[in-house]
């Protein structure tokens, strides 16, 4: 008798993370993961996205596409790695303002 039949092996896919940055001038949304496989398609909020690296990834997306792929005050974009899909929260306030904020740290590079 097998008990493992019904379990997937584990995923290197993890939760992507995001952060806002800035290159000439504009400003730009950088979502940062990994996946099992390096060819697999990446997609935010449905729309395929090309990235940068292998199993270790980063896709740039200005934050004016961003905002016209998301709803009105989004907190977070779905992130489909490996045929899993994650809810990476967006940076505090980027397509909307932050109700009740009880603390906000600022630390200096």
């Amino acid at each position: 008798m097998t008990l493992a039949a019904g379990f997937a092996p584990p995923s290197a896919a993890s939760s992507p993370r995001t952060r806002l940055i800035e290159r000439q001038s504009e400003n730009y949304l950088l979502i940062s993961g990994s996946r099992d496989d390096a060819g697999s398609q990446i997609t935010v909020n449905g729309h395929p996205v090309e990235v940068d690296g292998g199993r270790n990834w980063r896709v740039r997306l200005p934050v004016d596409t961003v905002r016209s792929w998301s709803a009105p005050r989004a907190r977070a974009v779905t992130v489909a790695v490996d045929g899993s899909r994650f809810e990476a929260d967006l940076p505090l306030g980027m397509l909307g303002h932050a109700d009740r904020l009880a603390m906000l740290v600022v630390t200096a590079k």
